[in-house]
């Protein structure tokens, strides 16, 4: 296994870009872009490579993998799908999947002070 195998990897289709984006939240900031999702994902690949590389040659402690097995369950079972889209949703925003989740659940509910 690769140590860049540790980490998601997130292509996607951007309307208000009108191009593909590639993105590994919790490694790397901002991303890949262009017109072909294979050819995003592949460019993609290689920059995480890169950014690993570089953490290395600096010395510096890689960050915490984000690409692991979802349990489907945070003390309320949510069912797989839904428990990986909340996480890669706070992956994005860079917020605990925790915290993430009890904004939303505040938000909804508007309990906004609590």
């Amino acid at each position: 296994m690769k140590e860049s195998d540790r980490y998601l990897k997130i292509v996607q289709w951007s309307e208000e870009d009108a191009c593909y984006i590639g993105t590994c939240p919790g490694l790397m900031l901002g991303g890949v872009h262009g017109d072909n999702e294979i050819d995003v994902y592949v460019e993609l690949c290689e920059a995480i490579e890169e950014c690993i590389q570089i953490y290395q040659e600096d010395g510096d402690t890689l960050p915490e993998a984000t690409a692991k097995p979802y349990s489907g369950q945070f003390n309320l079972k949510v069912g797989c799908e839904l428990h990986k889209a909340l996480s890669i949703a706070a992956l994005q925003v860079n917020e605990s999947l925790e915290h993430f989740c009890i904004d939303k659940l505040k938000q909804h509910t508007h309990l906004h002070n609590m």
